[in-house]
């Protein structure tokens, strides 16, 4: 009865988000997200959100307060917009998407037909890059966590498939399916600034030893694709714009392993410069860091 309770509500709230108009769902979100107290994600905020803004927790407690708060509204601004994105005609989201930066470096990687990995910080909104994307022929297949029920996993699937983005559930044969894709000459999109299986590599990232997933660094590896960073922003207004970095290298120099190491690495610099671009859209309440 929970598992089916929690769909019905996720359900209702997504049905209500796409009748209501956006700024009613967006200034519904962002004051929700910022009523709702929840120390430990606040705390894990703080820290996160410490990193990116300097050099670790030592910097100015108010500055970190602020941004703590605007980042939460930010979150709250993003699970509104996701959930309006399937009312959206495509005229509406190619008229409000842009990449501003890098266009050219995607075209080119997905010009070559071996495949493009697009490694993606939890920053903005990737729901609208993966929109815009589908309707510029370059479809994107991402990989989500398994939700509990399996009903509300299918939910999530369903409604992101509708705008154009492939959901493979993270499992054991999501590797498989990406792997497919590339070889393809698709598009596979992951994000990657955390580590949710606890397997990653060790990276320095914003001063610290972190692990990061190995997905993306293994698949270009193995593939030949090309690998860029990438992220989605939401802004200027109700607009949101998209800024692609050029490509990493991602050839193979020795043993997989210290190659993965390596490029997994690269990838981390990079998204460190997409997040700084906008800390306050970096949405991550989940420990990154050690605590102060």
């Amino acid at each position: 009865m929970a598992g089916r309770a929690r769909v019905a509500v996720f359900r209702t709230l997504g049905a209500l988000i796409e009748r209501v108009p956006e700024s009613v769902a967006v200034s519904g979100g962002r004051r929700i997200a910022r009523a709702l107290r929840v120390p430990a994600a606040r705390s894990n905020l703080a820290v996160n959100l410490a990193h990116a803004l300097g050099e670790g927790p030592e910097v100015d407690g108010p500055l970190v307060e602020r941004f703590v708060d605007r980042a939460l509204a930010s979150y709250g601004q993003y699970w509104a917009e996701s959930a309006k994105l399937p009312a959206l005609s495509a005229t509406t989201i190619s008229e409000r998407f842009q990449i501003a930066e890098g266009r050219g470096h995607l075209d080119a990687a997905h010009a070559t037909g071996k495949g493009v990995v697009i490694a993606l910080p939890h920053v903005g909104s990737w729901e609208w890059g993966g929109a815009f994307l589908a309707q510029i022929g370059m479809p994107m297949t991402a990989v989500a966590e398994a939700l509990e029920p399996p009903a509300l996993f299918q939910w999530f699937k369903t409604k992101r498939e509708s705008i154009g983005i492939t959901i493979e559930p993270l499992d054991a044969h999501a590797g498989t399916v990406l792997l497919d894709t590339l070889r393809r000459g698709g598009v596979v999109g992951l994000l990657c600034d955390r580590d949710l299986v606890g397997n990653g590599i060790p990276v320095e990232f914003f001063g610290e030893r972190v692990t990061l997933p190995a997905g993306p660094a293994t698949l270009a590896l193995r593939t030949g694709a090309t690998l860029v960073a990438a992220a989605c922003y939401a802004g200027p207004g109700r607009d949101h714009h998209a800024v692609v970095t050029e490509p990493i290298p991602a050839e193979r120099l020795g043993r997989l392993r210290d190659d993965v190491a390596r490029v997994t690495q690269a990838i981390a610099v990079e998204l460190e410069g997409l997040i700084r671009r906008a800390p306050e859209q970096w949405h991550v309440l989940q420990p990154r860091f050690d605590q102060p």
